[in-house]
């Protein structure tokens, strides 16, 4: 039975410096969790907290319910992959993924046999023997991982594992991860900055910033309900449009947002409700959740299109209303918007605007 991990008010500090700042929150055995955020948030501090390489300055970390206090990398239920994959360059791919257990001195045809399994699962039969320069990016990478997996730990902490891979490879490892995961039952830890590989493959998200979990939620919740501005501009493409709460009641309220008129969102998302008449705030609305020339009532307004992006299947508007910039995305060429100059009629739904109080943004 897998063991589930409690950060309990976790806090790390290096001199004045606060790393991590009160982490508190529960990983699930058998959860594939993921930290999410930018670079020198804490993610990786926490990770290394988890595996005993680095111990907090105040809370506790609760495996299976014990204290890891005092107990080293070696004797925790854990098995770390690092980012630049650590392999050992001269020797076989089954004595890389068999070099754990020799350290515990396991004889060598039981290591084999073991390295023989763990190629099965990782869907590279028959590759004992080569050595891991003739190796792709993506066959390394699932060497590494059947490296880890030899000792059978209960839980897997992986750190930013793809960062070096190209796109498309990323994208494949992100599906190949998921599949071993589901497979083999157990926890795994995972730290990116990646928006893609942790929504694509997480149970659950944990957003950090500046030390903090600012949320801790399923990827769908993350993306529609963010918990504070920060996740709102982090988590995928957002308009943050500062404004001033007019009225509030009945599950709505009335916002003024520099538009020619104000508009109406749904209150009760994220932390919305919370906002005060006269309150300044920001209202998140997606790119995607713009309709162009569409049928809305609510919340329509003109705009003048300054700048169109092309990306192949997506092309983005950048349109101007009054002193209000938003990004809109379209599928293709959408229904017709023309280009650079053209005026277009605009709106979007109050239930896909989401309005947080002010607080800090996520850097471009």
């Amino acid at each position: 039975m897998t063991k589930d991990i409690t950060l309990d008010h976790v806090s790390v500090s290096f001199g004045d410096y606060t790393a991590v700042d009160d982490a508190h929150l529960t990983i699930a055995g058998g959860e594939f969790f993921s930290f999410l955020g930018p670079s020198g948030c804490g993610k990786t501090t926490l990770l290394r907290c988890i595996s005993g390489f680095q111990e907090p300055s105040w809370g506790e970390v609760r495996i299976g319910g014990k204290n890891m206090a005092g107990v080293g990398p070696n004797k925790r239920p854990t098995a770390l992959i690092f980012q630049n994959l650590a392999l050992f360059p001269l020797m076989s791919v089954a004595d890389n993924i068999a070099f754990p257990l020799e350290v515990r001195g396991i004889d060598r045809k039981a290591r084999r046999k073991r390295a023989d399994e763990l190629l099965e699962l990782i869907a590279l039969p028959g590759q004992g023997d080569k050595k891991v320069g003739e190796l792709s990016g993506g066959q390394k990478q699932r060497v590494a991982i059947a490296r880890a997996l030899a000792v059978e730990p209960d839980i897997l902490l992986l750190d930013e594992p793809l960062s070096a891979l190209d796109l498309k490879l990323r994208q494949h490892m992100r599906r190949e991860l998921r599949a071993i995961q589901q497979q083999v039952g157990l926890t795994f830890i995972y730290i990116t900055h990646d928006q893609g590989e942790a929504l694509t493959m997480s149970d659950r998200v944990a957003v950090m910033s500046r030390g903090k979990v600012e949320q801790v939620a399923d990827p769908r919740t993350v993306y529609d309900q963010p918990a504070s501005s920060f996740v709102a501009s982090f988590v995928g493409e957002n308009n943050a449009l500062p404004g001033k709460v007019l009225e509030s009641g009945d599950g709505r309220m009335v916002i003024d947002i520099g538009l020619a008129a104000p508009v109406t969102v749904a209150a009760g998302k994220g932390r919305g409700r919370k906002l005060k008449v006269g309150e300044a705030c920001h209202v998140f609305v997606r790119p995607e959740s713009v309709a162009i020339n569409g049928d809305g009532d609510i919340n329509r307004f003109n705009a003048t299109v300054i700048r169109e992006e092309f990306e192949g299947q997506v092309r983005h508007l950048i349109v101007k209303s009054g002193e209000t910039e938003l990004r809109v995305t379209q599928v293709g060429y959408g229904n017709g918007a023309s280009g650079t100059g053209a005026s277009v009629a605009m709106s979007f739904a109050p239930e896909l605007a989401v309005p947080l109080p002010i607080g800090h943004l996520a850097s471009a």
